[in-house]
């Protein structure tokens, strides 16, 4: 099986050791069911971790060992084929786990984007916590019915929708989550490059740059610059996303 082998990881020193209480990503991930003794736990299990672009958190086919709750930045969700061609099948922003799978190995790889911050935990120490936590256990439960329901309509958008429908669909789902970045309303960031849209998307970088383009004359969005655009018209997003001509 094809890996791509990065530096390792650039870890703060020891004394930066997570204070889940005052972290800001907490609002918006699995920690925030946790109060008292629980989250003090979790705190003492936390190691800061940094990961610069292109670094790697998981490697495909390598043992997971340990699983990672994004702070901040960007990460992107990939599988390789044994010929190079790559698969990206997900964005992960502030918030997010990595690594809950149950397998011994990971299926995929995860990669930043740009620079991301994270908690790590060994993973057996995290799942002797889950056994001892019902909240947090039960917050699992929930997120791994959430992500199903997201791989279902992933599913749909790649079998189904047109190159239309694929990107409108794209832009709405972005809007809502990178929750630590404010913006203005209408307002995207896209931290990925046009390739790793294409390849998300299951189109050529071409067809993405066309049907950009297509929106951006149709006044349906404004390109502010390569990493940022203005949804003008979230209506007609919505009707394309959904199909109706």
């Amino acid at each position: 099986m094809l890996q791509v082998r990065l530096k390792p990881p650039v870890c703060p020193s020891r004394p930066l050791a997570a204070d889940c209480g005052a972290c800001g990503a907490r609002a918006f991930s699995v920690c925030a069911s946790l109060e008292g003794e629980d989250l003090a736990r979790l705190s003492a299990l936390a190691e800061p971790v940094r990961f610069a672009a292109g670094q790697a958190l998981t490697r495909q086919g390598e043992r997971a060992d340990y699983l990672f709750n994004i702070t901040s930045g960007t990460a992107r969700v990939q599988t390789l084929m044994a010929d190079g061609r790559r698969q990206i099948t997900g964005f992960l922003f502030a918030g997010d786990f990595v690594g809950l799978e149950a397998a011994a190995r990971h299926a995929g790889s995860v990669e930043a984007i740009e620079l991301v911050t994270a908690c790590r935990f060994a993973i057996g120490d995290y799942r002797t916590l889950v056994r001892q936590s019902p909240k947090l256990e039960a917050v699992l439960l929930e997120r791994a019915g959430h992500e199903l329901t997201e791989a279902r309509a992933q599913i749909l958008l790649l079998g189904r929708k047109t190159a239309e429908e694929k990107l409108a669909s794209f832009l709405l789902n972005l809007a809502d989550r990178d929750p630590m970045r404010p913006h203005a309303e209408g307002q995207l960031r896209l931290p990925m490059s046009r390739t790793e849209i294409a390849d998300y998307l299951g189109l050529t970088i071409e067809t993405v740059s066309r049907v950009l383009g297509r929106f951006k004359t149709a006044g349906i969005v404004q390109l502010v610059s390569v990493s940022e655009l203005r949804i003008l018209r979230p209506e007609r997003l919505t009707q394309l996303a959904d199909g109706e001509s």
